[in-house]
């Protein structure tokens, strides 16, 4: 069997730079070296873009750019016919690439850019594609999208930085204290506030501004969330066993989601199996009605009375081994080489 070349990045412009790290050293852990050759390139904060070939052990540490001589600098040929990565050190040596794996969280990485990218280069991506990225990246678009597929959506308003702010005031009180204060366009609740009372909306709002020029005002859904990992193009979904988060106060924000300190994830979800059905159902809507291709996380509300709330849908959702995406599918029966396996001949099958 020939081994295809499937481009890994990692890193990126985004505050989710060090997750991204930890992400693709377990997906380069798990590819099968017999079935393919990954080719690893980071990108740095500043946005260099690096073929790595140093020890993989220095991604989770942080510490790779520290091995300069492991690192050559490399661009993307945007000739479609070619495919191909080339090295920018004098040297000209190209590679030719039957994919790409962006491991790259949050913006610069999950919300379009990086797969507009690799559209115009001819090279089939492993994840969603361009509109569907940016789409489920917009807090605001995604849900107007969701609603319109018929799921429930939170009450919300939305603000660009130079509204008034005695509007924004009186859309909170319309929708009701407690109320969350997010940026429209950012992963992993940076900037999100949960605003208890009317006094800190203003911090709120700054926070949230901080991370994008648009402001989403968001009901706050009384229940608990849950998560449905899928996978696949078309018309034949896999969809991963549905999970729970577990909160003892606050909300799933971004230090939460990476240490558990006073929160807990249960996979399988703590819900009848006819409610995790229809919430696989509800998942299978959204992930068609966004466009997404080859995988997501589609993230809910569980209500009280039952009923099923949109959250919103991560196309590079976390890859750890502890990440909830992996382990969803793991509990379906697929482990993680196999899952990354089944990924990269979706995404490479895209031409």
């Amino acid at each position: 069997m020939e081994r295809k070349t499937i481009l890994v990045l990692f890193g990126g412009c985004s505050g989710e730079h060090e997750v991204s790290l930890v992400s693709a050293h377990a997906v380069l852990r798990n590819m099968d070296p017999l079935r393919y050759d990954a080719v690893a390139v980071g990108i740095t904060r500043e946005g260099r873009w690096l073929r790595y070939t140093g020890d993989l052990e220095r991604l989770p540490a942080n510490s790779w750019l520290s091995d300069e001589a492991a690192c050559t600098p490399c661009t993307l040929l945007l000739d479609r016919g070619e495919r191909t990565l080339m090295d920018l050190d004098g040297s000209g040596r190209r590679i030719r690439l039957d994919g790409a794996f962006p491991v790259l969280h949050g913006k610069n990485g999950e919300d379009g850019t990086v797969q507009g990218l690799l559209e115009l280069a001819g090279i089939p991506i492993v994840g969603c594609g361009s509109l569907s990225s940016a789409l489920c990246m917009d807090k605001d678009r995604s849900h107007r999208l969701a609603a319109a597929a018929g799921v429930r959506v939170p009450e919300s308003a939305l603000f660009t930085a130079a509204a008034d702010r005695a509007a924004v005031h009186a859309a909170a009180g319309t929708i009701g204290y407690p109320v969350f204060v997010k940026p429209v366009r950012s992963g992993s609740s940076l900037g999100v506030t949960r605003v208890e009372r009317e006094e800190a909306l203003d911090r709120a709002l700054e926070e949230a501004l901080l991370e994008d020029s648009e402001v989403l005002l968001e009901e706050a859904i009384e229940g608990f969330e849950v998560g449905c990992a899928v996978m696949g193009s078309g018309g034949a979904l896999t969809v991963g066993e549905v999970d729970e988060i577990e909160l003892s106060q606050g909300f799933f924000n971004f230090e939460e989601k990476y240490t558990l300190k006073t929160s807990a994830i249960h996979c399988p979800a703590r819900i009848a199996p006819e409610k995790a059905s229809e919430i696989k159902e509800t998942a299978k809507v959204l992930y068609r009605a966004l466009g997404c291709e080859v995988l997501a996380r589609v993230d809910l509300f569980l209500t009280p009375e039952g009923s099923i709330v949109f959250n919103e849908i991560n196309t590079i959702p976390g890859f750890t081994s502890h990440s909830r995406y992996p382990t969803m599918m793991a509990r379906a029966g697929i482990p993680f080489p196999e899952l990354v396996a089944r990924l990269i001949e979706l995404g490479t099958a895209r031409q």
